[in-house]
C-alpha cells in the first residue's frame, strides 16, 4: 500500500506553487486531496485535470483565506464529498515585502487574516472531527527563526505566530492521537518568490547549498510529516532551508 492509502487530506491554497505540489504529492501517496483556491480557476483546473487522468479522486473548492467563513466551508465541503478528513495542510499564504514604513493597515490585516487567522480557523473545523492518526501540517517560513533582510518585517511577525500555535495546538490534540507540525521554507522557486526575482541573488547568498529550493522539497517533507512514519513527531518545527538558517 501507499503511505497514505485511504487518507483525505485538505490542502489550502492549492492550485499553484508549493501548494500544487503538494496536492499532487498527497495524491501519489494514495491520500483523496481536495484543495482551495482563490484565484486562477484555470490553475485549479490544471491540478484536477492533471490528478483525475492519473486515477486520483479530487476536489477544487474556491474560497478566500481571508474569509473565516469560506474556510470553514471548505473544510465541510470536503468532508461533505468524501466523509472526513484525515490530514490538514494549512499552505495558503500572503507577503508583502516592502519597507516598514510603507505597510499599511490594510497590508496588516490581510496578512495576518490569510498566514494567522486562518490556520487558526482551519485547524480548529477539523481538529472537531479529526480521529487518532489525524495530522495538522502549517506551511511557515524559515523567516519566523531569522530574517536576513530588509522588507519582512510584517511576513515574518504572521510566520512567527504559527510557532507558538503549532506549540499551543500540539498540547492540546496530543492526547487525542493527533500530530501538529510546522514546515518552514527557505526560498523556494514560486511565482511569490521567483528564483530570477529582484531579491533572488541577496536570498542565494544566504544559502548554505548556493541554490533555491524547488516546491518537490516542501511537498516531500509534508507527505512525510502526513506519514505513518512520522507519527513520534510532533510539536515541532521542520526547516528545509537550504541551510540559510545553519
Amino acid at each position: 500500500m501507499k503511505r497514505l492509502e485511504n487518507k483525505i487530506a485538505l490542502v489550502t491554497g492549492g492550485s499553484r506553487g508549493m501548494g500544487a505540489a503538494i496536492v499532487k504529492r498527497l495524491a501519489q501517496e494514495g491520500a483523496t486531496v481536495a484543495f482551495t483556491y482563490v484565484r486562477g480557476a484555470d490553475k485549479a483546473a490544471a491540478v484536477v485535470a492533471k490528478l483525475e487522468k492519473d486515477g486520483h479522486r479530487t476536489l477544487a473548492i474556491l474560497a478566500d483565506a481571508a474569509d473565516p467563513a469560506a474556510v470553514i466551508s471548505a473544510v465541510d465541503k470536503t468532508i461533505a464529498a468524501f466523509g472526513r478528513i484525515d490530514i490538514l495542510v494549512n499552505n495558503a499564504g500572503i507577503a508583502f515585502m516592502k519597507p516598514f514604513e510603507e505597510y499599511t493597515l490594510e497590508d496588516y490585516d490581510l496578512t495576518m487574516d490569510v498566514n494567522v487567522k486562518a490556520v487558526f480557523v482551519a485547524s480548529q473545523a477539523v481538529a472537531r472531527q479529526l480521529g487518532n492518526g489525524g495530522r495538522i501540517i502549517t506551511i511557515g517560513s524559515c523567516m519566523a527563526d531569522r530574517v536576513v533582510g530588509p522588507y519582512g518585517t510584517l511576513y515574518s511577525m504572521s510566520k512567527s505566530a504559527l510557532t507558538a500555535f503549532n506549540k499551543g495546538l500540539a498540547r492540546d490534540l496530543g492526547p487525542r492521537g493527533i500530530t501538529v507540525n510546522l514546515v518552514q521554507p527557505g526560498p523556494v522557486d514560486t511565482d511569490m518568490n521567483p528564483a530570477d526575482g529582484p531579491h533572488a541573488d541577496d536570498q542565494r547568498r544566504h544559502v548554505s547549498l548556493g541554490h533555491y529550493g524547488h516546491v518537490n522539497d516542501i511537498a516531500a517533507a509534508v507527505a512525510f510529516l502526513a506519514s505513518p512514519e512520522a507519527g513520534y513527531i510532533h510539536g515541532t518545527a521542520l526547516t528545509v532551508d537550504g541551510g540559510l538558517n545553519s
